[in-house]
């Protein structure tokens, strides 16, 4: 019997059913280790023998290895066929060196979706271990130990956050960024002006200031709007009108970023179930008796489509349902950026057959929604372009200018599957004749406002990140749902906010680690990880360059980061000269020293008085708040004096709440009060009604601990 190792559970019965009798197919649940915490900062690394890792077995692993060791001990070998990826190649060299495989020589399967001819392919033309893929791996594991050891301990030391790491700190970043953008922004006033002209049959038109005097319209207030307004006559004439075609190309296959920003587009997915789902219909689902993957690997930035899914799939299906004008081609893959890997395909459908329709009784709703994004968007990077006429009107009176453009669609091209419909009707312009004077209906100014930068929604970071060159395909959805879980980003409806702490937390990396949280930073690191894949750079090499800048700037910053790392308010302390900064409390936000605890300066908040005194001492009462923030009125005399108002009154009202029927006896220690039966937050007692001043008690029950 042969042993087939996969990642993930969901593809062992699909696999095995591929290959037949004498394989058995079993999964590894994922990575089986880990750095250990062990060694100088729990780091897991030896430093001193060239960052040596020191792997061990994840606790929640143990049974899965010691199942793995025994079905290896009775096959006669053992194939690794993880996913093809960093992470997997270095689950397989994990794998081989726990079970006491050769990484040389023991076969290693690679496939990019989960049908049988691709199975099939990987079994007659098997590889093995790359290990420069396993050193960018492990490269990878050391940076974000050491980033995330290092600078969380720091930040949970000095100031209470949770976190920080090289790609969540960077993100992070961006996302503060635009709140900051959207929080300076200062909205300026512009004026807009169109006239509604009558055209035949009652119809009208309406059309848009275009020029002044040969210049682009500006603006800035109702007195200048109402000066261009006298200027436009009774009647306006058509002085061009003229028509253009113009092709649209269809837009490129989905990589994972892409994907998951037009489902939050088109669906409002959150990025994660986007690529939950993805995963899902990676591997497969039972179609028509058969379990079989529904679209290839779906990690990837490639917009690459092979050319035997172009000949064997996706040109019979074409020409078969649209025609010869519709069959469009392979469109190069887009420039080459930094970093992209081409290592897979762009995200498709493993089969025209297996259309949406087809498939959709198989599929949850939203499971069927992406495979139909998927599907169609393959198919229209092969289809033909759309064209469009596009007509344009200029009209012209006094010096001013009006336009009017109408497009409408002389032929679909891959527009009949994939694309944003408006009815047509409302994209053309009504038939108009050049030369022809049309009167004015009516004249219309309009007060506007400049407009702040739109928040970050999901897809809009995934976006950023990509752009910015922070992250990969696999760590977009999870770094944001790591943000989130730390109370870095708040999320509602799609939209993302940095939080309080989300904000400080940057503030505080900006002041003292600039470098570690900038995009550019991150992007060299990802670089520097795809040489040591390329064999361009050792493992060596890129810890080196790394480490020990790193290091030096953090024990230079260990010393002189002030405790709280709170947000500076641009003011010094009075006492000792220090700068004063905003920290955060039990009772909220308040200004302090950051040279705490050689100096206790604190800005006291002036509480609001109520103008009432207090019944016990005579002192004002103010409003004050409680731990959970709730507003109270008290005693400006606290601690001296703990009077709280309404609290005397509820406590006569306890005592005055009870009557003869309720008492059980006279209170032995007051003899003015009975004792009644009263409940408590664990047992029930008997209490006298004198109270609060007697209190007097007696258990009913026995605690709760006690014996």
């Amino acid at each position: 019997m042969k042993l087939v190792i996969v990642e993930s559970p969901n593809k062992c019965a699909t696999i095995k059913n591929y290959l037949g009798n004498g394989f058995e197919v079993v999964a590894s649940q994922g990575h089986i280790r880990d750095l250990s915490t062990h060694g100088k900062g729990g780091l897991g690394i030896n430093v001193e023998e060239d960052y040596k890792p020191d792997f061990v077995i994840k606790p929640n692993q143990y049974a899965t290895v010691k199942k793995l060791k025994a079905q290896v001990a009775q096959s006669e070998e053992v194939i690794l066929a993880t996913d093809p990826d960093r992470e997997g190649e270095a689950i397989s060299w994990h794998l081989a060196i726990v079970l006491g495989l050769d990484p040389k020589t023991t076969k290693r399967l690679s496939f990019h979706e989960i049908t049988r001819p691709a199975i099939q392919e990987a079994m007659e033309h098997p590889s093995h271990i790359d290990m420069n893929l396993v050193y960018a791996q492990e490269t990878r594991r050391m940076y974000d130990r050491i980033i995330g050891f290092k600078l969380s301990s720091l930040l949970q030391r000095k100031m209470g956050s949770k976190s920080a790491g090289r790609v969540q700190s960077a993100t992070l970043k961006l996302i503060v960024e635009n709140d900051d953008e959207i929080k300076s922004f200062v909205p300026k006033e512009f004026w807009s002006v169109s006239v509604e002209l009558n055209l035949e049959d009652g119809k009208t038109l309406i059309v848009a200031l275009d020029k002044v005097d040969g210049k682009n319209p500006e603006i800035h207030n109702k007195e200048e709007a109402e000066a261009i307004l006298k200027r436009i006559g009774d009647s306006m004439k058509i002085v061009s009108l003229t028509s253009t075609k113009r092709s649209i190309l269809s837009k490129f296959p989905f990589t994972t970023s892409t994907l998951q920003q037009e489902a939050y587009n088109r669906f409002k997915f959150s990025t994660s179930k986007t690529q939950s789902i993805a995963q899902l219909l990676y591997e497969g689902r039972q179609i028509q008796g058969e379990h079989v993957g529904l679209i290839t690997y779906m990690r990837t930035d490639s917009t690459r489509i092979s050319e035997d899914f172009y000949q064997n799939n996706a040109k019979p299906y074409i020409l078969e349902h649209f025609g010869k004008e519709y069959l469009g081609y392979i469109k190069q893959a887009e420039k080459k950026k930094e970093r992209v890997q081409d290592a897979h395909e762009a995200i498709r459908p493993t089969s025209t057959l297996r259309t949406p329709e087809t498939v959709a009784q198989y599929l949850s709703p939203d499971e069927a929604k992406l495979y139909r994004l998927i599907y169609d968007r393959a198919l229209a990077s092969l289809m033909t372009p759309k064209v469009e006429e596009v007509t344009t009107a200029i009209w012209e009176c006094n010096g001013l200018t009006f336009k009017a453009s109408g497009t409408r669609t002389l032929f679909p091209g891959y527009s009949v599957i994939y694309g944003e419909f408006e009815a047509e009707e409302n994209k053309k312009l009504p038939p108009l004749e050049e030369g022809k004077s049309y009167s004015v209906k009516k004249r219309n100014e309009e007060q506007k406002f400049t407009q702040p930068p739109a928040r970050f929604t999901e897809a809009k970071v995934v976006k950023a990140m990509e752009e910015k060159g922070i992250g990969r395909p696999s760590t977009y959805a999870n770094t944001i749902k790591t943000l989130k879980s730390h109370d870095y980003i708040s999320i509602v409806k799609g939209v993302v906010t940095p939080t309080e702490t989300g904000i400080r937390t940057t503030k505080v990396m900006e002041k003292f680690f600039p470098e570690i949280i900038s995009a550019s930073y991150t992007a060299k690191m990802e670089n520097e990880l795809d040489e040591v894949a390329e064999k361009k750079k050792t493992r060596l090499e890129a810890m080196d360059s790394f480490y020990r800048p790193f290091i030096e700037k953090f024990d230079q910053v260990q010393k002189t980061m002030y405790k709280d790392g709170g947000e500076p308010t641009g003011e010094m302390c009075p006492e000792c000269g220090s700068p004063l900064i905003y920290k955060k409390g039990k009772f909220g936000k308040f200004v302090a020293c950051s040279n705490y605890p050689a100096c206790h300066y604190v800005v006291k908040e002036k509480m609001q008085e109520t103008g009432e005194t207090c019944p016990r001492c005579g002192r004002p009462l103010v409003v004050r708040k409680s731990k959970k923030g709730e507003e109270f009125v008290g005693c400006s005399g606290y601690p001296s004096c703990t009077y709280i108002k309404g609290q005397e009154e509820k406590k006569l009202e306890d005592a005055t709440k009870y009557t003869e029927a309720d008492y059980v006896k006279e209170c032995p220690s007051c003899h003015q009060g009975h004792l009644v039966v009263k409940h408590g937050k664990k047992v029930d007692f008997l209490g006298c009604t004198n109270y609060p001043k007697c209190r007097y008690h007696e258990w009913l029950t026995v605690k709760k601990g006690k014996k």
